[in-house]
């Protein structure tokens, strides 16, 4: 799952030129003949309505994909189904307050019982945990061989902030972002104590089943707790609908599926990934200035490995889902963002003219 930095945030920032700039009609054409290399789908809808589909290296439309940690975005909806259902009244509330057996051992820097449900939610936690730094003790390869997931994160110790980044008191937001996917399995393990069932059978009742969505392949940890920092397979048109449902401010077949406040706060700016490329994070939600002819279009996205993206952009009321097996390599991240940039985007772009 461990994603590649520096190709990562580059995509973000990746412009368009008006000579690039196509309509979806070239593409599927381009895959085929390898320009993008092991991309297995792309889907656009636009007003709740599929525009374009399209499956490719043996992909159909019942594969379950693999889009590793944009499989976090749900670990999000999970938070506010659970804020709906009265089980989470405050995500102040102290992280500790929920993991009473795991507690600092006496003597361990106090500072840790701060850590709020807020803090892991915008990955700017005082843990030593950053999975793009291999040297990180809360670095996710390291996780996953102990059996204790959540118990290996919250042992962790506090983070120093190195000289070349900002403290939180001097960066905007107050916080100080840190790429955690253990951050995300303590989470995932704070939803299943207070529903008292996996979080994937909680989201299969108040996700998935009212969006007719089949039931999504998930991993577990070695005890059991489900794999909330990515994994989960859904199909493309699964994850247009969970799409369609942010755009639509959490309705679906004019049915309140998830509390409209709980998506404006999960996509309201919160912490800095990239300052000088303007790439910020909600609550588990990517929140990009992406820019085509010129034009700064704001995109928000769940984002994994290998170049798997959910994208939403509010200003066309379109949904943009592109798979990927391209894991770990060097051009993943930057040929799905072309895919978004000279291909879907300057399609709805016309569209909306």
């Amino acid at each position: 799952m461990k994603l590649l930095t520096t190709l990562f945030l580059f995509s973000f920032a990746f412009k368009a030129s008006a000579s690039e700039s196509s309509s979806l009609d070239s593409l599927a054409d381009k895959i085929n003949n390898d320009e993008f290399k092991q991309m297995t789908s792309v889907v656009v809808s636009q007003n709740n309505h599929i525009i374009y589909e399209k499956y490719f290296n043996k992909a159909t439309a019942e594969t379950q994909h693999d889009m590793r940690s944009a499989s976090k975005s749900l670990t999000s909806l999970a938070l506010g189904f659970a804020i709906d259902d009265g089980l989470i009244d405050n995500l102040d509330n102290p992280i500790f307050d929920y993991f009473n057996d795991k507690l600092p051992e006496k003597g361990s820097d106090v500072r840790k019982l701060k850590i709020t449900i807020q803090d892991l939610l915008t990955m700017s936690s005082s843990l030593e945990c950053d999975d793009w730094n291999d040297a990180s003790r809360g670095n996710e390869e390291k996780m996953y061989i102990i059996e204790d997931w959540s118990g290996f994160i919250l042992n962790l110790p506090i983070r120093g902030i190195p000289p070349w980044k900002k403290p939180p008191e001097n960066s905007k937001y107050g916080r100080s972002f840190s790429y955690c996917t253990g951050g995300v399995q303590v989470l995932t393990e704070l939803v299943e104590r207070v529903t008292k069932m996996k979080m994937s059978e909680y989201l299969q009742i108040k996700l998935f089943n009212p969006l007719g969505i089949n039931k999504p392949e998930f991993s577990y940890s070695p005890l059991g707790f489900t794999n909330g920092g990515g994994g989960a397979k859904l199909t493309s048109k699964d994850w247009i609908k969970i799409g369609n449902l942010m755009l639509n401010n959490g309705r679906a077949n004019d049915k309140a599926i998830i509390n409209e406040a709980w998506i404006k706060e999960s996509l309201t700016r919160r912490a800095v990934i990239d300052e000088d490329r303007d790439i910020e994070y909600g609550y588990l939600w990517w929140i990009n200035n992406v820019k085509v002819n010129d034009k700064t279009i704001i995109a928000y996205a769940a984002a994994g490995n290998g170049g798997n993206y959910l994208f939403f952009i509010p200003e066309f009321n379109a949904s943009v889902l592109i798979t990927s097996t391209a894991y770990n390599t060097s051009y993943m991240h930057v040929q799905s963002h072309k895919i978004l940039t000279d291909y879907a985007l300057p399609e709805l772009m016309k569209t909306a003219d």
